[in-house]
């Protein structure tokens, strides 16, 4: 039978093989566990995931949710879905057992939710909001919030949401005009309108728990006097039981061109000026607190964008073996019968692409989630540091290059289906339409790249660029060692080396404030340094598939055999080809830069 989730074979070696789950369970936290609970989460997911989310979502796509007097209406199919994986504890995989949790690795809960991910992405990003807004709630909220709002959501009874944007300000936080009043009675009045708030409205439970960024009437200007509230649907009383409606609005439903299943609303609070929210945090500290969701988002959707490609990229391959059409061009025969179209090299090309793109971009992101569980359970306080600083590092390559390359990844998939590929009858252009979202949700592409070459390259003196250029060069220690992969090591070591020299001298305009010349091309930058950090990723691949192939079973051969040639297609023909962007960078091009408005 055809994978069309995830390859559970490639899914073993990366959680057992590439990055050694097993010995998390050397760590207290997780004890417990072992590679065979681990393996049972794996296959409950992957089968909730197969019965429940993949079978609706064409249906979903196809039937849109509805504005209906006032609320949202969903087809029958995603409560049941939704259900299954609350029933299934995957809302909790990382909580503690005292609470219900399953106490999983982040590794491995990450790897669960990607199923999920592959089977529907519309219908998951409801649970994958809620998740992130309890642990908001969690870590920043007062006691009387956790008993509130926090517990109900555990439970799976209220679901959540983050209400960043408004209609006039964009991705410019700094300018949101929602405001918060204090009310006298220890609640504020919100009044303002937010837009594009996935998941804000359903009745897939007996909430909704709005996280709204607004500001205080005393709020110093910009991002320094934003504030956070919880604005419930509805209003709870202090027994813990729903009260009645609160004053937020659904003033309609936006129609995107993908992840249609996910409701996606324009809220109005405070239209009769009764919406009532509660501070979380300090006054004007909102931002800093909501950073922890956006990052966790930035994450998610980095991972959701990988599954999307990795979903095209499976029924792709299975169609090229599948289709017969045309025949070798050194056969002469017009009469001898056509050959599947994956004999042909261009065909062979576009899949080794998104095979490099897919599986390159999934390690990345389970090495994040691995990362994370590194920032709580390492052995000592110095590692723990040590995974933050990588971890904060690579957050923008974790959301942005699988938003750009997995997506490319969808069109391969898409031209190799030809005419069928364009029309709906395939799942392909559904992928494509439902990933195009992914580089513009949580900050877009230049967003990410002022984060990583504006903030996050300096941060803590640089600490977290330094730890990576060791831990790269590590593994080109180690691949030195087999021979036969000294042709893909070396265009890594070129690149990273070029690039090391190109950091320091934008990170040294940037001290000498010439912020909008270092920063002009910081797209360019964010596009080669993610690729090297791919390189990276796929470097390390090659060294366990080389080891693979010597001491694996027969079996797995061919396996690892697909492994080295993927890493050897992205190290021979993807990285050789940054320089050209290096040149670019090097010469601080202004050309983007010194464009006038009229001259379009």
């Amino acid at each position: 039978m055809p994978e069309t989730l995830l390859s559970p074979r490639n899914l073993a070696f990366e959680l057992y093989e590439v990055l050694d789950a097993e010995a998390l369970t050397q760590r207290p936290r997780f004890a417990e566990h072992s590679r065979e609970t681990f393996d049972a989460a794996l296959a409950t997911a992957r089968t909730i995931a197969e019965k429940f989310f993949a079978p609706h979502n064409r249906k979903a796509d196809e039937n849109e949710p509805r504005y209906v007097d006032g609320r949202a209406e969903l087809i029958p199919e995603v409560k049941p879905a939704v259900d299954a994986f609350l029933e299934a504890g995957f809302l909790n995989a990382n909580r503690d057992f005292e609470v219900g949790g399953m106490q999983l690795p982040s590794l491995v809960s990450q790897a669960c939710f990607a199923h999920f991910q592959a089977a529907n992405a519309g219908t998951t990003a409801y649970p994958f909001l809620t998740m992130g807004a309890a642990n908001l709630i969690e870590s920043f909220g007062t006691e009387e919030q956790k008993r509130l709002y926090l517990q109900p959501m555990i439970e799976g009874r209220y679901f959540g949401t983050m209400a960043l944007t408004e209609p006039h300000a964009g991705s410019s936080l700094a300018d949101i005009r929602t405001r918060a009043e204090p009310a006298g009675d220890g609640a504020y009045r919100l009044k303002g309108n937010k837009i594009f708030i996935s998941g804000g409205d359903h009745e897939l439970s007996e909430n909704i728990v709005h996280m709204v960024l607004a500001k205080l009437p005393d709020a110093p200007p910009g991002v320094k006097g934003i504030s956070l509230f919880i604005v419930p649907k509805y209003l709870v009383n202090q027994d813990g039981s729903r009260g009645p409606r609160n004053d937020v609005l659904l003033a309609g439903l936006f129609h995107k061109m993908g992840w249609r299943g996910t409701t996606s609303t324009a809220l109005n609070f405070g239209d009769n000026g009764q919406c009532v929210g509660y501070l979380v945090g300090q006054p004007h500290q909102g931002l800093a607190c909501m950073f922890q969701m956006m990052n966790e988002a930035r994450i998610g959707v980095g991972m959701g964008a990988v599954m999307l490609g990795y979903a095209g990229y499976l029924y792709s391959l299975e169609y090229a073996r599948q289709r017969p059409q045309g025949r070798l061009v050194d056969n002469k025969d017009p009469q001898s019968p056509a050959v599947p179209i994956i004999g042909h090299t261009d065909v062979k090309r576009m899949l080794l692409a998104q095979k490099a793109y897919v599986e390159g971009a999934f390690d990345l992101g389970l090495y994040a989630a691995r990362l994370f569980d590194d920032t709580h359970t390492a052995s000592d306080e110095s590692a723990r540091k040590q995974a933050q600083e990588l971890l904060d590092l690579l957050t923008p390559i974790v959301k942005s290059w699988p938003s750009s390359f997995c997506l490319k990844a969808n069109e391969l998939a898409i031209q190799i289906l030809g005419g069928h590929g364009y029309t709906r009858e395939y799942p392909v252009e559904q992928y494509y339409r439902d990933n195009r979202l992914n580089p513009i949700h949580e900050g877009t592409e230049g967003i990410q790249s002022l984060d990583l070459l504006g903030r996050k390259l300096a941060q803590n003196n640089g600490a977290g660029l330094k730890q990576l250029i060791r831990l790269i060069a590590a593994t080109a220690e180690r691949a030195s060692h087999h021979p036969g992969l000294d042709t893909l090591r070396q265009p890594l070591e070129q690149l990273v080396n070029r690039l090391q020299s190109v950091t320091l001298a934008l990170l040294g305009d940037l001290a000498q404030g010439k912020v909008a010349g270092a920063l002009a091309n910081s797209a360019l930058y964010l596009k080669v340094f993610g690729h090297c950090v791919i390189g990276w990723r796929w470097l390390e691949q090659a060294i366990h598939a080389e080891l693979g192939v010597l001491d694996g079973s027969p079996a797995d051969r061919d396996f690892y055999l697909g492994k080295r040639q993927a890493a050897r297609y992205f190290l021979t023909w993807e990285i050789p080809a940054c320089h050209n962007d290096l040149a670019l960078l090097e010469a601080r091009d202004d050309t983007c830069l010194t464009m006038q408005d009229g001259w379009f």
